[in-house]
């Protein structure tokens, strides 16, 4: 691992990791209180989930960006979160149970990466569909940031105009504008709302784990199915539309291990990101592909800072309005639909089913528990194989008079 160089960090890649840590969190962080007092955990171990999701994301980002010396992003499992809140409101399982269904999960996910079965699983997935389904994922984004304007209207106009001057005149630090921008005008206008936050350091709670085979079939499957299905194979196609080449197995295997160790205080799954990868992985962070690791790297570090506040940090980002935090989503993250849309599109052979799957996707459809991105990619494949498959005809030639 070669020494970092000053050269490599700029304002606009410190800025990316900011707004990765600012989405990832904020647009899920009350999935996952709400997935840990269902399944009875106290307070305490509320911050607990915080302390062990902040220093699993933040140590597997930091560490893997600073030795690959490429951007490589790790989140918590938000379908998973979902899970564990329904199960757990609806099964009756205590945290015991939940904290073994969390290792059972991890041992799989461990397996699923050292045996390199999920990555020939995506080696088959031809790049436009790849494309298109990250641009169904990250759409959504996009238009939740226009959307915003009915509700916001002066907060988000300010910001789509500072865009819009930035990507004119000074592209590289156009997403910096955007997020002091918004901040500006959502504290002039009284819409920061950091109430009740006290700053201590988080402790770290350990749960024995309880295995049982409830659990398992009801916890640590589904738990399982939705964090590769619906997380790893964008965050695979967010990599891939990137243009980065990066050891896909060896990285989830290491999402399963830091599971794994951290599971009996709180970390329920981990894996490759899509959204927070797509802004660390995008022109917005670095012209430069082989500098953008600083942005994966800053929000590994402070990642790392939640971990340590826990709680308190979740609760000084939840203070961000919601349509701050969508508009400098979606904004930040055109480039990145745009780039995913023109992969998927551009071959004709292909293009009707990688459309086949950016809608799909776009649809957010879910049936049995799986989201739209194993729905997209199955859609567009079924598209595929009807246009393109040609029943083999015997050579009639080779065949004996």
């Amino acid at each position: 691992m070669a020494n970092p160089r000053a050269s490599d960090f700029s304002l606009s890649a410190v800025t990316a990791g900011f707004v990765a840590v600012l989405v990832g969190f904020t647009s899920s962080v009350a999935i996952v209180f709400q997935a840990a007092q269902s399944l009875g955990a106290t307070p305490a171990e509320a911050a607990s989930w915080m302390w062990a999701l902040g220093w699993g994301m933040g140590l597997t980002t930091l560490l893997s960006s600073l030795w690959l010396r490429k951007p490589v992003m790790i989140a918590w499992s938000t379908p998973g979160a979902v899970v564990l809140a329904v199960a757990g409101a609806s099964g009756g399982f205590g945290m015991a149970e939940a904290v073994g269904a969390f290792i059972v999960c991890a041992a799989l996910i461990v397996v699923a990466g050292a045996s390199g079965a999920f990555e020939r699983v995506m080696d088959r997935i031809p790049m436009p569909l790849a494309g298109a389904l990250l641009a169904g994922v990250l759409a959504r984004f996009g238009l939740d940031a226009f959307s915003a304007l009915q509700s916001s209207f002066g907060l988000v106009l300010a910001m789509l105009a500072v865009y819009l001057a930035g990507r004119r005149w000074w592209p590289r630090y156009a997403v910096v504008g955007v997020l002091a921008t918004g901040i500006a005008v959502a504290g002039f206008a009284g819409q920061m709302r950091p109430l009740g936050l006290q700053w201590a350091l988080t402790r770290p709670v350990f749960t024995a784990p309880a295995f049982t085979w409830r659990a398992t079939v009801s916890l640590a499957l589904p738990l399982f199915i939705v964090t590769m299905a619906s997380q790893n194979l964008p965050g695979v196609a967010a990599i891939r539309t990137a243009g980065y080449r990066l050891p896909i197995s060896k990285i989830i295997a290491l999402t399963g291990i830091a599971t794994l160790i951290l599971a009996p205080f709180g970390a329920f799954a981990l894996n490759l990101a899509a959204i927070t990868a797509a802004i660390c992985m995008g022109r917005e962070a670095n012209v430069d592909p082989d500098k953008r690791w600083v942005a994966a790297a800053t929000c590994g570090a402070l990642y790392c800072v939640v971990g340590v506040f826990g709680a308190a940090i979740a609760g000084l980002l939840a203070a961000f309005p919601r349509e701050l935090i969508v508009a400098v989503a979606g904004l930040a993250l055109l480039g990145t639909i745009g780039s995913g849309l023109a992969a998927a599109l551009k071959d004709d052979v292909y293009r009707e089913a990688a459309l086949v799957t950016f809608l799909v996707t776009l649809s957010g459809l879910s049936l049995g528990g799986v989201g739209s991105a194993i729905w997209g990619v199955a859609a567009g494949a079924v598209t595929l194989f009807v246009q393109q498959w040609r029943p083999r005809v015997a050579n009639s030639r080779s065949r004996p008079p």
